[in-house]
């Protein structure tokens, strides 16, 4: 079902003009069916290879327009040479296991839409899918971990902050390891590390979401250099994929360094 609707919107934009199929960025609506997306390009491509990308995944009632409006995120792309792109939900939240019932959206394809997006990216833009970090604050990290569960090493990378999982959290990922960095304030009461009740869900815990992926993937600890307000702890499988969970001092904060930073460890440098 996935794959036809990826070949669906393969056809549908082999049949517009080159203008019609680019005319969407920062101001307007990539549209993908349904669902959409926004994209800021950068001024000077990163030299290195094929366009790569940073993904956004926005948070709870948020959307790819208010994302737009953030002057640090959108600069993402020219600092770091890449596209910056934000997806767009559907609802209030992103539709994924263990949501609050109020806010769920029957009928909704999450994973569907990010196959989707990663086509589009790759059709109208050139987007090299190997070269795409995916990131994500609160709700929106949530979903980039589900997307790292279920799409395994599609993207280059996994950068979720401030969130995990809705109870249950899965036993295992049918995606197999992943390049995953997860980036938590040690004081967060929206989303604490352990997770918490809210109406009728309940976030799940990172230290048990880390443990999992630990498990699936088989990491095993290595050292991790010290850095300037992070506490971090990582783990690589035989291959070199790289599991890390790093600590900060603070509340729900969406930290936009520690998203160059995932960046330049899991994409520009190949590791």
């Amino acid at each position: 079902m996935v794959l036809s609707g990826i070949l669906r919107l393969a056809l549908a934009l082999s049949l517009v003009g080159a203008p019609q199929a680019l005319a969407c960025g920062r101001d307007s609506d990539c549209v993908l069916g349904d669902r959409s997306y926004r994209i800021v390009l950068p001024e000077a491509p990163d030299p290195a290879g094929s366009p790569g990308a940073i993904l956004f995944v926005h948070g709870y009632r948020s959307s790819a327009e208010r994302v737009m409006h953030n002057p640090a995120l959108t600069g993402l792309a020219d600092a770091l040479g890449v596209a910056f792109v934000a997806a767009n939900a559907a609802g209030p939240e992103w539709n994924i296991p263990g949501i609050p019932s109020v806010d769920a959206r029957p009928g909704v394809d999450e994973l569907g839409y990010f196959d989707a997006l990663r086509a589009d990216l790759a059709a109208r833009f050139g987007i090299d899918p190997g070269r795409v970090l995916v990131a994500g604050f609160s709700s929106g990290a949530m979903m980039v971990w589900y997307l790292a569960c279920h799409r395994g090493d599609i993207f280059a990378g996994y950068a979720p902050m401030s969130g995990t999982f809705w109870e249950p959290i899965p036993e295992s990922c049918p995606g197999g390891p992943v390049n995953l960095i997860h980036y938590h304030g040690t004081e967060d009461p929206v989303v604490p590390l352990v997770g918490r009740q809210i109406k009728d869900g309940h976030q799940g815990n990172v230290y048990d979401a880390l443990a999992m992926m630990a498990r699936t993937g088989r990491y095993h600890p290595v050292a991790a250099p010290p850095e300037d307000g992070l506490d971090c702890t990582r783990q690589e499988d035989g291959a070199g994929h790289r599991l890390e969970l790093c600590l900060f001092t603070g509340k729900h904060e969406l930290r936009v360094r520690n998203i160059t930073r995932a960046w330049r460890a899991l994409v520009a440098t190949g590791e």
